[in-house]
């Protein structure tokens, strides 16, 4: 199968490199408060960042989101929890 060609809007390496330090330490901190049960996190954290990446150049519906991408629906719930976070901090948690 033929590796997919990035979309203008995805991260590259080097910014990967800077962002990906911190969002496996917030993956890892949410895994450690909880009871360490269900579903293991299935969709990997640069393909959400770059679906999040591509909704916002583009402005398509999340919906619309293209295959190559996760489920809109974890990404949409990934951003806000980011946001629910930012507003409210440890409450949220």
């Amino acid at each position: 199968m033929t590796e997919q060609r990035p979309y203008p809007s995805d991260l590259s390496d080097a910014r990967w490199a800077l962002v990906e330090p911190v969002l496996s330490a917030w993956r890892a901190d949410r895994r450690g408060r909880g009871l360490d049960i269900g579903r293991p996190c299935e969709h990997d954290l640069r393909a959400i960042m770059n679906a999040i990446l591509y909704v916002d150049r583009t402005g398509i519906p999340w919906r619309y989101l293209p295959h190559e991408y996760p489920p809109w629906l974890p990404v949409v719930r990934r951003i806000i929890t980011s946001i629910a976070l930012q507003a409210y901090g440890p409450a949220v948690r």
